[in-house]
């Protein structure tokens, strides 16, 4: 299996933007490979974006990002509050919302978002968006297990270390407490997503998370000049 290294040799530190429709979805979809990425390279910067929220969520969504973010030099955290469940019923703020960080913030390398045949239509508009508004960017969309069993056949993948999952799911549930009541918020579904991603792509832990990416553009010129 070809694995190959990228963004490796960045001559600036990394811009990523991770996009979420909801409080915690960032953290389901790309937690552990956001902790990996800032263990090693603390010099990333990190613009995190919540669409919605009410006063308990957003307080939920700041000590999420402060959770996975500790380790970040540079951070942009933005918790909205538009409504849980009605995001392709407000269009055109949504549209406005990402005008509007297209605008605000420093051009991104890796943009972490949706995966657009989720089936909660919160996340679907969301990754339409993503690929509306950022057209020459490196996307990888993250999944979110949920009761609609949407998972499919992701083709990337980050391995994770043992210590990294077992954080990503302290954290988890560490920041969300009003979720701890969901059938599904538990710490062996978590782990159980993470070891079947890490058996897909043999990953040397056996956990990964894993994501969709529609387009990579490769630089083959490696030694020319």
């Amino acid at each position: 299996m070809l694995q190959p290294k990228i963004l490796s040799n960045l001559d600036k530190p990394l811009h990523i933007l991770c996009i979420g429709a909801h409080c915690d979805d960032i953290e389901i979809g790309c937690g552990g490979s956001m902790l990996h990425l800032l263990d090693n390279n603390p010099d990333i910067h990190v613009t995190w974006l919540v669409l919605t929220s009410n006063k308990v969520r957003k307080s939920e969504a700041i000590a999420g990002a402060e959770l996975f973010l500790e380790k970040a030099r540079r951070k942009d955290i933005r918790i909205l509050d538009m409504r849980d469940g009605y995001l392709p019923y407000l269009g055109a703020s949504v549209k406005d919302t990402f005008e509007e960080i297209k605008k605000t913030i420093d051009t991104p390398e890796v943009i972490f978002t949706h995966y657009r045949h989720d089936l909660h239509q919160d996340h679907r508009l969301v990754s339409e968006l993503t690929w509306n508004t950022f057209r020459n960017h490196l996307i990888f969309e993250y999944e979110i297990p949920k009761w609609d069993g949407d998972l499919a056949v992701p083709n990337s993948f980050v391995s994770l270390k043992e210590s990294i999952a077992k954080k990503k799911i302290a954290y988890l549930q560490q920041a969300y407490n009003t979720q701890n009541n969901k059938q599904w918020f538990t710490d062996d579904l978590f782990w159980s997503v993470m070891r079947i991603r890490g058996m897909e792509c043999a990953s040397p832990s056996r956990l990964a998370e894993a994501f969709y990416s529609r387009k990579i553009m490769f630089d083959l010129s490696l030694g020319t000049k």
